[in-house]
């Protein structure tokens, strides 16, 4: 579990080697869905068996940031992994529908999502 101190704290370590942030807007590059950053990983740390299920000439490179998303599509929400040369920054600003955004999120004015003080995260 993580408080939003070390959210915070995290925040600040992976700005040198992360282009996006926990709590940004994010879309797929690829496929259609879109999310919100709840986590970052420096590097791939999921299963060698997810990592294997991904087609070779679609597969991402290990040695970059993974994020943890809240993601939707049109039909459903759920939650996603994805390296960072496969995300976009999401220009709809529109809130995300995953039912776990608002126990852990407050939207902040520009359409991103700042870690509620009393909730823990992932």
């Amino acid at each position: 579990m993580w408080s939003r101190n070390d959210i915070v704290s995290k925040q600040k370590n992976m700005m040198n080697s992360a282009k996006f942030s926990i709590g940004q807007l994010v879309r797929h590059r690829v496929f259609p869905f879109r999310g919100v950053i709840f986590d970052v990983d420096p590097e791939f740390a999921n299963s060698e068996e997810w990592y294997e299920s991904i087609p070779d000439d679609i597969r991402p490179r290990r040695d970059q940031p993974f994020y943890h998303l809240f993601a939707e599509n049109d039909e459903t929400e759920y939650v996603a992994y994805v390296s960072e040369q496969n995300l976009l920054y999401d220009e709809n600003r529109k809130p995300v529908r995953h039912p776990q955004v608002s126990e852990i999120f407050n939207r902040s004015p520009d359409g991103d999502y700042v870690a509620k003080s009393n909730r823990m995260v992932h």
